[in-house]
């Protein structure tokens, strides 16, 4: 990957798989330009990369994502690679009852969650490399109703399905792949937000078939895979890394300390 240039959108900190998957890439020897939200997340992200080249941009604003392309064209008029790692949903005045989600925070949350990937990739549509990777962070499966995690399930579902459009539109012009990484979760500092994560997250570690927690590294390897000509032939498809957690929800041990003290043991 090393002569190679990836544009990484999401980094917030060392947790964070946008940041783990730069680093991935910088210990390739490729060259990697960042694009954070704030200017105050750009001065805590140049401390963490400061071999990077740092925009900033706001992904709710079209006028800044077409600013950012630009900018970062006129520095590397061929980009290889991005990975999209940002998502956004307000728990501020969510009841934890999907259907009373208002639909300013909704429509707020499919806006950055979704549309915004569909932005970026207009964007840079001429900048991307003929047989360049778009990859994005989605969730290893929207069909589970987590009552905390609110309302991005449904944002990611229409990110899922938009990765399948975006890879059919970009073949009329190009062997752009369009991928997603579907992640089981992690500790993360945006997942620290997020109602009752904790509880959900050690339930989840003991889910996985090994019995240990899924590592933001490990997704970040896949995110690597991706982007890497060794994924050449995977195009439209959402890899799912859990650590078997999908496979797993009848684990015998859990089932077991599940019906403790509810059904007779006779």
């Amino acid at each position: 990957m090393s002569d190679k240039v990836y544009v990484v959108f999401g980094i917030a900190n060392k947790r964070s798989v946008a940041y783990r998957a730069a680093r991935l890439l910088l210990d390739e020897g490729a060259t990697v330009v960042c694009s954070v939200r704030s200017e105050e997340r750009k001065e805590e992200v140049a401390r963490l990369l400061p071999e990077c080249d740092l925009h900033v941009c706001d992904v709710e604003d079209d006028e800044q994502i077409q600013a950012v392309a630009k900018a970062i064209g006129r520095k590397f008029p061929t980009v290889h690679g991005i990975v999209h790692s940002i998502a956004f949903a307000s728990f501020e005045t969510f009841s934890g009852k999907f259907h009373e989600v208002s639909r300013k925070d909704f429509l707020q949350c499919v806006s950055v969650s979704c549309y915004s990937v569909v932005a970026v990739a207009n964007a840079f549509k001429d900048l991307l490399d003929k047989r360049g990777s778009f990859v994005v962070i989605s969730i290893s499966t929207t069909r589970m109703a987590v009552e905390s995690y609110g309302y991005m399930a449904p944002a990611k579902a229409a990110l899922d399905s938009s990765i399948t459009f975006l890879a059919k539109s970009f073949s009329r012009f190009s062997e752009v792949r369009f991928n997603a990484v579907c992640a089981g979760l992690l500790k993360t500092s945006a997942s620290a937000g997020i109602p009752g994560y904790v509880d959900h997250y050690m339930f989840a570690e003991q889910v996985t078939l090994r019995k240990r927690a899924l590592l933001t590294d490990e997704v970040a390897n896949t995110v690597l895979f991706l982007l890497s000509d060794r994924s050449s032939g995977i195009n439209a498809q959402g890899i799912v890394v859990d650590c078997g957690m999908g496979t797993n929800y009848f684990d015998s041990d859990i089932v077991e300390h599940s019906l403790k003290g509810i059904w007779p043991t006779e």
